[in-house]
């Protein structure tokens, strides 16, 4: 956690501006939350090395020095935050040029020791010898890695302990490497002072989030909160996100200068002390994503916290404000002794399978929960007796089925018993417990009206089991291609459908195994094998979203599903590039009927302004 100088004065530092921010940590109560780097980024050193090759800062910026900068940033009881570069120069905007640490990093690491420094930063611009160091190059011949390594060795060898942040932007999948030679590593492109930067950070984010870890963090790019870019519900998103997934939490904001003081809606972010200990659990597992609503446009993550809690988020993808309800089982709880809505500023007890509540638009309804029950069981504390009857409520069905079993628990043992259950009549033998078929609907609003000569004490439900169709029983047409994938990829099948255009198709006529009480088209759960790597490098500026669009229709009914990225290799070395790296995706279907159900992959929308192409496809489960 800290304060970094980039995202508000770009690679215009000076020791005035450095001073009144750090000062301002301090004087604004950030410091004892726990922002405690001070880290001056690119623009502070000069296009050379001094004579005996050393780093230098710039004195028309710098007057007192880098020494005396940290000694002042120490005597506030901060930490010394230093930015370097991994290539010839550093990454620049406007002038002069910094020459980078590429070739001296042995002697640049004693030289931020010397100052005190306690992090670097260390970039990786102009850094790729064999196309002539340019700038940037989002596809090195060799990896980034192996000047990483040289810099880690360097720090190891000050004996000072020097926090190591890896900025390489993601290129060649750094969560497979970067973990053991630095501290955190920036997952993604810049982040930019746009909304739509928000998602595409979180699409990129989606498969790496169990490489994080103590000690080594996965690095979102510094906050854009208090710059003025992002309306209040978005900064709260922005600050919510970057929080539970333990991101570092850097300011990139100007707290305290000649021109600007932060808003106090925008430090109240900043210094929300639940949020801020969600960042820095003790658990330090990072939240992941579970679920997204793509034509209603919101998302759901979540993450275990230390306590036997839990943190929710389910983020408003829309521009508009309206109502969003969390389904509790689509986080694996069925209810919650508490509730505490961080943005809404209530606390609710004993919540049941819902919960619904106002959210901003493209804010976020961020939740920790206490108390939970697993999803699946419902104990006679929210039921309703009225005589011999009992009713269960709020019963939760992820899919439209007959296939659900259901695990009635009395009290006391029956010689014999007559229980009806919605209606069907059963007999409970020489046994406490009664195991029976039920039907659900896709909803958080089932009941379950049981009538019996005592009343049952819980009630457990089995959701069904799921067919898998794999991508070799489908029939390409069009643009379309099944192609076999490398040895071990493409999970579980082995092969993919590519090319899945709005004139490329793959299809299957899957029979129902069973009839539907009603003979109506009803809703399934399916989850959706996939592979994705788009990655968003130079398009991240503009239109660059880390997600391919893919339509299921069944019988008829289209489903457009937005997914994110599913690679987990790299980009560049990797056998299939990440591209044979499968994700899974789930989402309720409609359309289903009795008998053979038509189901058609595709990219329908692909001419419509989202990108042509569509996902590969792996396979689906349908869980009957």
């Amino acid at each position: 956690m800290g304060w970094n100088s980039y995202n508000h004065y770009s690679c215009s530092p000076n020791e005035s501006i450095i001073h009144s921010n750090a000062q301002a940590l301090v004087d604004l109560g950030l410091q004892p939350l726990g922002y405690h780097y001070v880290t001056v980024d690119c623009g502070w050193t000069l296009p050379d090395r001094i004579a005996n090759g050393t780093l230098t800062w710039n004195p028309a910026r710098f007057p007192s020095g880098y020494p005396a900068l940290g000694n002042f940033i120490h005597g506030l009881g901060l930490g010394f935050g230093v930015y370097q570069d991994a290539g010839i120069q550093t990454c620049m905007t406007g002038s002069p040029t910094q020459v980078g640490s590429l070739f001296h990093e042995r002697i640049d690491a004693e030289t931020f020791a010397a100052w005190g420094a306690d992090l670097l930063k260390y970039d990786d611009c102009y850094s790729e010898a064999a196309t002539g160091y340019p700038n940037v190059d989002y596809t090195p011949v060799v990896s980034p890695s192996g000047r990483y390594a040289n810099m880690t060795a360097a720090i190891l060898a000050t004996n000072r302990p020097i926090l190591f942040q890896i900025c390489d932007w993601g290129v060649d999948f750094p969560a497979l490497w970067a973990p053991a030679l630095g501290n955190s590593w920036r997952v993604t492109n810049d982040i930019i002072p746009a909304f739509r930067t928000i998602p595409r950070i979180l699409n990129q984010v989606v498969p790496q989030t169990d490489f994080a870890g103590p000690g080594h963090w996965l690095d979102l790019d510094m906050l854009e909160v208090g710059n003025g870019v992002f309306t209040i519900p978005e900064e709260q998103t922005h600050f919510s996100l970057w929080a539970i997934l333990k991101s570092p939490l850097v300011i990139g904001a100007a707290l305290k200068d000649t021109y600007t003081s932060i808003s106090q809606a925008s430090l109240a972010i900043l210094k929300n002390k639940d949020i801020i200990s969600y960042n820095q659990d003790s658990l330090g597992v990072a939240a992941s994503f579970r679920r997204r609503w793509t034509e209603t446009g919101y998302e759901l993550w979540a993450g275990p916290l230390s306590g036997n809690r839990m943190v929710v988020a389910l983020i408003n993808l829309q521009n508009t404000d309206r109502s969003l309800t969390l389904n509790l089982p689509d986080v694996g709880v069925q209810k919650a002794g508490s509730v505490k809505d961080i943005w809404n500023g209530v606390t609710v007890a004993n919540v049941l399978t819902s919960y619904t509540a106002l959210v901003k638009a493209h804010g976020t309804l961020l939740l920790e929960l206490g108390g939970m029950v697993s999803a699946g069981y419902y104990d006679s504390s929210n039921t309703v007796t009225v005589g011999q009857t009992t009713t269960f409520g709020k019963i939760f069905g992820s899919t439209t089925s007959q296939n659900y079993s259901a695990l009635l628990s009395f009290k006391d043992k029956q010689t014999s018993a007559s229980v009806v259950v919605n209606g069907n009549p059963y007999t409970l033998t020489d046994s406490s417990s009664l195991t029976i078929p039920l039907s659900l609907n896709a909803a958080n609003n089932n009941t379950l009206i049981i009538t019996s000569p005592t009343p049952p004490t819980s009630l457990s439900i089995t959701p069904p089991n799921s067919t898998f169709y794999p991508s070799t029983s489908f029939k390409v047409s069009g643009s379309s291609i099944l192609t076999t994938c490398h040895t071990g990829l493409c999970k579980p099948v082995g092969s993919k459908i590519g090319y899945l255009t709005p004139t490329g198709s793959a299809s299957l006529s899957i029979p129902a195994p069973y009839k539907t009480s009603s003979g109506l088209a009803v809703s399934k759960y399916v989850e959706i094998y996939f592979c994705n790597n788009e990655i968003a490098f130079q398009s991240s500026w503009d239109s660059g979203t880390n997600t391919r669009n893919m339509t299921i229709a069944v019988n008829g009914v289209t489903t457009r599903v937005e997914l994110p990225l599913s690679g987990r290799s790299s980009e560049l070395f990797s056998p299939g590039y990440g591209w044979e790296d499968t994700g899974v995706f789930g989402v309720l279907l409609g359309g289903w009927t009795d008998g053979n159900n038509n189901v058609v992959v595709g990219n329908v929308y692909g001419s419509t302004g989202l990108v042509n192409y569509g996902a590969d496809f792996v396979g689906l489960s349908v869980y009957w």
